[in-house]
C-alpha cells in the first residue's frame, strides 16, 4: 500500500498559500475549506513549509494576538518541509508522521507537488484496507 493508492481516491486540489501571505489570509482560507493545513510556497511555487492550525496557535502563544493576522505565513510555517514520495508505503508514511509529530505531508514527485496526504487519510485508508482483507477471509473460509 503506497501514498499512490491514497491519493487515488483523493481530490487533486491542493491547498496552497504563499509564505509572503498573511496568517490572517491562511486562517481565512483554512476556515473556508475546513481543512487542518496549508502547503506553503514560494514566489517560485517551490515548497518551502507547511502551516497548519497548530503553527498558528504556537505563533499566537508566542507573539500574542496583537497584529498576529498581519504576520507573514513564514513566520508561523513549519519548514523545512517533510515530503513523501507517491511510491512511500503508507505506513512508513504513518510512522514518519508519529515521529515527527506532524500530520500532513506534502507528496512530491520530480521536484513538484502532487499530492497532500493528513494522518486522517492515512489510517482512513489502512481501516479501510483491514476490512476489505477481513470480508475476504470470511468469505474464503465460507466458501471452503
Amino acid at each position: 500500500m503506497t501514498i499512490a493508492a491514497v491519493l487515488s481516491g483523493k481530490p487533486r486540489d491542493i491547498a496552497t498559500i504563499r509564505q509572503d501571505s498573511t496568517l490572517g489570509a491562511a486562517a481565512a482560507e483554512l476556515a473556508r475549506r475546513r481543512i487542518g493545513a496549508l502547503v506553503v510556497v514560494d514566489e517560485a511555487g517551490e515548497v518551502v513549509g507547511v502551516l497548519s492550525e497548530r503553527d498558528i496557535v504556537a505563533c499566537l502563544a508566542e507573539h500574542g494576538d496583537s497584529r498576529l493576522g498581519e504576520r507573514p505565513v513564514a513566520e508561523a510555517m513549519t519548514a523545512p518541509a517533510i515530503t513523501v514520495l507517491p511510491t512511500t508505503l503508507v505506513l512508513s508514511a504513518l510512522a514518519l508522521m508519529t515521529r515527527r509529530r506532524i500530520r500532513h505531508l506534502p507528496v512530491m514527485q520530480d521536484g513538484r507537488l502532487t499530492g497532500l496526504v493528513s494522518i486522517g487519510d492515512l489510517v482512513k485508508y489502512r481501516i479501510e484496507h483491514i476490512e476489505r482483507e477481513a470480508e475476504a477471509m470470511r468469505s474464503y473460509i465460507q466458501s471452503a
